[in-house]
């Protein structure tokens, strides 16, 4: 059964991620595709996290991720992130689940200095399977599905020198749904990103 959790989720991830950039014109100059690596840290008071003892509600987070960037005017643009580290490494090493795909809507702010910053809001969908916080890796508890929206907002500056890659904060809120016979949950947090268009 574990093997098979495995796999079911690390072969979703995949198919999930070939669906999403099927329809986007490569060669359109206005999308451009890049990375995301992102560090932070959070409040969880429903899901377990590897990196903390049990009983602790939340702990630190970092994923990297796939992005596409799809230029809306000179100074607008809207950005899918796809996450993969997390959900390949929590499916094959812990037999969880989080997956968080998110998409923002930027604006650019250039200033009379010549930085260029951005700030935008983003809406995401977080689904999770695995066991509560009083649960750590030598003992865990029964494993549950909660799943809820995702509400974000980012600012950042893009580094002048290319405009390709770019440093942001962002901070966020889960409210989180469980399945039958476990508590709802919130989650609240930030992290620090960087991002690389090619």
């Amino acid at each position: 059964m574990k093997n098979l959790f495995k796999k079911s989720f690390i072969h979703l991830t995949i198919i999930g991620l070939f669906i999403l950039f099927l329809p986007l014109n490569s060669h359109s100059q206005n999308i451009h595709y890049g990375v995301l690596a992102m560090s932070g840290g959070r409040y969880d008071d429903l899901r377990m996290c590897v990196a903390s003892a049990a009983g602790v509600k939340g702990g630190p987070i970092a994923d990297i991720m796939f992005s596409i960037k799809r230029t809306i005017s000179p100074d607008q643009s809207l950005i899918i992130n796809i996450p993969f580290m997390r959900p390949i490494l929590f499916a094959a090493a812990f037999d969880m689940l989080q997956f968080e795909p998110e998409v923002a809507y930027l604006w650019e702010h250039p200033s009379a200095s010549g930085r260029i910053w951005f700030s935008g809001p983003g809406m995401g969908i977080s689904l999770n399977y695995g066991p509560d916080y009083t649960s750590d890796l030598n003992n865990r508890g029964e494993s549950f599905f909660s799943a809820g929206p995702m509400f974000q907002y980012q600012a950042g500056m893009k580094f002048t020198e290319s405009k390709r890659s770019s440093l942001a904060f962002k901070v966020f809120y889960i409210p989180l749904f469980s399945s039958k016979g476990f508590n709802n949950g919130t989650v609240l947090g930030g992290n620090i990103q960087y991002s690389y268009y090619f």
